[in-house]
This record gives structure tokens, sequence and C-alpha cells, in this order.
């Protein structure tokens, strides 16, 4: 039981720590939209939360799932941005099923932009998180 506890908060945590880094991203797309031409709505730190909080947890399932006998800081750089890449994947192609697509632009276009920042933003998201976790497990021996 204390090992599933410590699994869920772990990935809940990866959530969090992407949903802020994806924050970040959001208010920069708004500061980059100084015209408005964006929804209101939707542009600053929201567009980057929650996407960024579901990146994070799915992450820590897939790398759970494909790294299980090894800790994360034994991973190859590889593997974690190929797992990220997968999330983003996913991220990306999510939206499309979800909602109709917009009528203004093509939809190739909006597929490539939505799914290419969603693999890239995953996959950087990625590496800064093992990163990170190489670095705290340097200080903590």
């Amino acid at each position: 039981m204390k090992e599933w506890l410590r699994l869920i908060s772990g990935a809940v945590v990866m959530g969090l720590i992407w949903a802020a880094a994806w924050a970040v991203g959001g208010a920069l797309i708004r500061i980059v939209d100084s015209s408005g031409t964006l929804d209101e709505l939707w542009v600053g730190p929201p567009i980057g939360v929650f996407p960024g909080f579901v990146g994070g947890v799915v992450f820590s399932a897939v790398l759970w799932i494909a790294a299980r006998p090894r800790k994360s800081d034994e991973l190859s750089f590889s593997t974690v941005v190929v797992c990220g890449g997968m999330v983003g994947l996913l991220l990306g192609v999510l939206p499309f099923v979800i909602n109709e697509p917009p009528g203004e632009s093509p939809l190739w276009l909006v597929a490539a932009v939505v799914i290419g920042s969603m693999i890239l933003m995953s996959a950087v998201s990625a590496a800064s998180s093992l990163a990170l976790v190489r670095r705290a497990r340097a200080k903590g021996r």
C-alpha cells in the first residue's frame, strides 16, 4: 500500500512541476499575443496548466511502466525523451478527438502546430525532469 501511495504522490508532484513549467509557457504566449487575437479565456497560464499537469502524471505512469526495475536517475536520456515525446503525441492528438477542429485554418496546419508543440514541450519537460532527479540524487549522496 505504501508503494502505491509513493507512486501516486510522485505522479501528482510530477504533474504539478510540469503544470508550473507549462504555465510559464502559457504566460509567454500571452505576452507574444499582445494584439489579443487569441481567445482571452485560454491565453496565459491556464493554457499550459491543464495539459502540463495531465502530461506530468501520464509521463510518470509511462516511465514507471517502461523502466520498472530501474530507478529514474538510472534511465538514459534518450529513453526519457522518447517517453516524453509519446506523452506529447497523446496530448497533441487529444484535442482533435475531443473537439471539432477550427474551420478558419487548414486542419493539417493546426494539427502540425498543436501536435508538434505538445511533443516538443513534453520532450523538453521530460529531459528537464530527468536532470532534476539526477541533481537531487547527486545532492542526496
